[in-house]
């Protein structure tokens, strides 16, 4: 049961990470002609698209951190700890392609609850449990889902490890923001 945990946890790595990055990005203060809102301020039905908090920033700084990080887990593999708690043969498939889908699957995610907050004319910062904690679990699955579905190298990658991760995630992500929150880090406490 350990090393399944490890090893969903292990595989949506690059998704975690990939989330962390619009607002770590944000606070170090580069890249400041980035911070435009991907929605440029137009509506769809009288309320933003996405908001002014979904900026281009986030959108790069996911695709690059979330690559990055499917790229370390490529050289991780080498190694027996790293090959036993991988879904994935990290030789056999193309870590570039990889690497930009999870990380467009976790923006997807993102975006699509952004989408649906505004039409709930709910705010930014706004809870909307447990979407907000699970959104890019379900935006990678989607994004994934031909992959997981009909690719024999994600045979491993079932229903079940879905499950998993939206629990897993939604348990940690609670946690982690409860953290920041403590820390000053962040601004809600979901």
């Amino acid at each position: 049961m350990i090393l399944f945990i490890l090893s969903c946890l292990y595989f949506f790595l690059p998704a975690y990470i990939a989330n962390m990055a619009p607002p770590l990005m944000r606070r170090t203060g580069l890249f400041k002609f980035l911070y435009k809102s991907i929605d440029a301020g137009r509506q769809f039905r009288g309320t933003p698209i996405f908001g002014d908090h979904k900026t281009w920033l986030g959108i790069i700084s996911s695709l690059i951190t979330g690559t990055m990080v499917v790229g370390l887990q490529f050289w991780l593999y080498q190694f027996p700890f790293f090959k036993e708690v991988s879904f994935l043969n990290y030789y056999q498939i193309n870590i570039l392609f990889f690497g930009v889908t999870i990380s467009l699957g976790m923006i997807f995610g993102d975006l699509l609850f952004s989408f649906i907050k505004r039409r709930a004319n709910l705010k930014p910062g706004t809870p909307f449990i447990p979407f907000d904690q699970i959104n890019y679990v379900i935006g990678v699955c989607l994004v994934l889902s031909p992959f997981w579905l009909f690719d024999k190298d994600f045979s491993k990658i079932d229903l079940g490890v879905w499950l998993a991760l939206l629990f897993l995630t939604l348990f940690l992500h609670i946690v982690i923001n409860r953290i920041g929150y403590e820390l000053g880090l962040h601004k809600a406490k979901w």
